[in-house]
């Protein structure tokens, strides 16, 4: 069966389909030889699933790197790929989208001053919707637990070079994307405390893990995440991207399934680390995202928003406009 009949299996009504949405994480990518592929128009296919996304931020996937020219520099021909689909959906073609409307890039911070020049290239690449910069972290001893695509070292987020990197951001008005798993979440919480005065941005709710040696322990790994969101919460400069469980690594193995999970299911099974990450953080320091074509494995895009619909239901209107939109409209600077 073809992934999307597999999805087609669910069918459901879109839940409060005025609710303005800004989707905080996607990606797009050409990836060769395998037939990898999902670009704007595959975006919009799943952006008309009913729900109302009024813009999307964009997220560094080493997808349209330069082939050519300095190593330091390739990763501004993604930003240069993502600035022109925004002026794509810009021109109004599309309706009411602003696809990519804020754009987070990747630059290596271990060049440590050296990552300034590159930093400036994707400035100037995308003037009006760089935002930021994302150097992932996710490592794990495991076999099992696969590691970042940037293939970090053990404590990548402690480095003396990456640090000097990172503090240009503040410097240049930039945010740093950070993706890692759960046992790493106290190295994250030790450089917000040391750069207070950049944002930084959590994905995917730092990444519980729920394969390998994590498999089955589902209960000790949530009081272990807890514990260590709680004290990331006391650092003000932090806010987090509520989505991203929806891959084989958080161990749920929907994608194993004959059907895939409706928004019932899936709200039930998110609906702890939402609600605890919400009361830690605050409304206004928490933000959805969808993590497509990422999460797609397990879901499709109007399944997804229904169950962070239906997870928040009880919220006020104020609260729902800060998750589901404005928090992000005001992290990434959008507009």
């Amino acid at each position: 069966m073809e992934h999307a009949e597999w999805l087609a299996q669910v069918e459901e009504e879109v839940l409060e389909p005025d609710l303005p949405i800004c989707d905080a994480h996607h990606h797009l990518w050409d990836r060769r030889p395998e037939p990898n592929r999902y670009l704007l128009e595959d975006l919009l296919a799943d952006l008309q699933s009913g729900h109302r996304v009024v813009s999307t931020v964009y997220v560094d996937c080493v997808a349209m790197y330069r082939a050519s020219g300095p190593e330091a520099l390739r990763p501004v021909g993604e930003t240069e790929f993502a600035q022109g689909v925004a002026a794509m959906t810009a021109s109004g073609i599309y309706g009411d989208l602003v696809a990519a409307a804020g754009i987070v890039g990747h630059v290596d911070l271990t060049l440590g001053d050296g990552a300034r020049p590159v930093l400036e290239a994707h400035m100037a690449a995308s003037p009006n919707r760089f935002r930021g910069i994302r150097h992932t972290s996710a490592w794990d001893p495991s076999p099992e637990v696969r590691n970042s695509h940037t293939n970090p070292p053990r404590g990548l987020l402690l480095d003396g070079s990456f640090r000097r990197g990172l503090r240009h951001l503040a410097e240049l008005g930039l945010s740093f994307d950070a993706w890692h798993y759960h046992t790493q979440i106290p190295e994250l919480a030790d450089l917000a405390r040391s750069f207070p005065d950049t944002p930084i941005i959590l994905d995917h709710f730092g990444g519980p893990l729920g394969i390998g040696p994590y498999a089955g322990r589902r209960d000790e790994v949530f009081a272990d995440w807890r514990s260590a969101m709680a004290e990331l919460a006391g650092s003000p400069n932090v806010v987090v991207k509520i989505g991203g469980l929806q891959m084989p690594v958080n161990g749920f193995a929907w994608h194993e399934r004959e059907e895939p999970p409706g928004s019932e299911e899936l709200a039930e099974a998110i609906r702890p680390y939402t609600l605890t990450t919400i009361e830690l953080f605050g409304p206004d320091r928490c933000m959805f995202e969808s993590n497509f074509p990422v999460d797609k494995i397990s879901c499709s895009y109007r399944v997804l928003w229904n169950a962070f619909k239906r997870v928040v239901a009880d919220f006020s209107d104020d609260e729902k406009a800060s998750l589901f939109h404005d928090t992000a409209a005001r992290v990434y600077r959008l507009g």
